[in-house]
């Protein structure tokens, strides 16, 4: 019983890590990005939901209805002023800019707020701490399940949208080849800086769990962008769906280690990870030897 107490503890925390990771995979979907300020954005998200909450006692859920149209106009001046230019010099630039936009933002959120942690919970009242009984001694907290609930919801809009909508649709076709979208009449930048708002967003709402759920401070980016990448890898990069059944899987993992060994937590969700990786290597190894050897008529 401990064990399933624990694989679902696993599940509900990987939608977690879902939420945080499908902006960053979405990103990388749309423009080939890898967007290494999106955990800074999420705990930039939280302060500023910490200053609404603590100054004008408005609700973190409410202010949300604030703070996510503005991170999302955030993330189209950063698409225009920095991603769009650095693109435009190789793949590596985006990288490294995105990498300083992270330090950027960090040392502000710093030099405002100082060291100390923060957390909304006692502005949401009991929600952090109340449980559902499921099955024996098996409880799952309300906070979490309303997690997971939100992060199906952000994920299924997306497909939803790239895939039912004419903006949508016109965000995959830049995607996929933004010279001959640019002759039909749309306007690649704009899509791109669509795709940066998007994906922003979701960091804001990432960013408002991370501070509901556990403290932050204002280099708890690093750690948050860290679990995004691996879940985005083991779900595959661009897949958003994907994205989901790799949060769980690494949230299971984490669930699992740490019931095995108190440091268990990390090493088994990056254990994890590294397996993904190296099966993954290895069956396109054997993919590409029996495609080579097929076309060469050996096999």
């Amino acid at each position: 019983m401990v064990w399933v107490n624990q694989v679902a503890q696993g599940v509900l925390l990987g939608g977690y890590y879902a939420m945080v990771a499908c902006g960053l995979s979405f990103m990388f979907g749309v423009m080939r990005v890898i967007n290494l300020a999106h955990g800074s954005l999420a705990v930039s998200s939280a302060f500023c939901l910490w200053v609404i909450a603590d100054v004008y006692g408005v609700s973190p859920f409410l202010g949300l209805f604030l703070v996510v149209p503005l991170l999302a106009f955030v993330g189209v001046v950063l698409q225009r002023a920095i991603i769009e230019r650095s693109m435009r010099a190789g793949v590596l630039v985006p990288i490294l800019s995105t990498f300083g936009l992270s330090i950027v933002f960090d040392n502000l959120l710093f030099e405002t707020f100082g060291a100390d942690t923060r957390s909304l919970a006692p502005f949401i009242g009991d929600l952090p701490y109340e449980a559902w009984p499921v099955y024996g001694d098996i409880y799952v907290g309300k906070l979490a399940v309303v997690t997971f609930g939100c992060s199906i919801v952000i994920i299924g809009s997306i497909s939803v949208f790239l895939s039912r909508t004419q903006w949508g649709r016109a965000i995959r076709a830049t995607a996929q080849d933004p010279d001959t979208v640019a002759m039909t009449g749309v306007n690649p930048r704009a899509m791109a800086a669509l795709a940066a708002a998007i994906a922003t967003a979701t960091a804001a709402v990432a960013g408002a769990f991370l501070a509901i759920r556990a403290t932050f401070d204002p280099y708890s980016g690093a750690p948050q962008l860290v679990f995004a990448f691996e879940a985005a890898v083991i779900g595959g990069v661009g897949s958003l769906w994907g994205t989901l059944a790799g949060g769980v899987l690494l949230g299971v993992a984490q669930s699992i280690g740490a019931q095995v060994n108190s440091q268990g937590f990390m090493i088994a969700g990056h254990a994890t990870f590294l397996l993904v990786l190296l099966l993954r290597g290895y069956l396109m190894e054997r993919y590409l030897r029996f495609r080579f050897e097929f076309l060469t008529g050996k096999r």
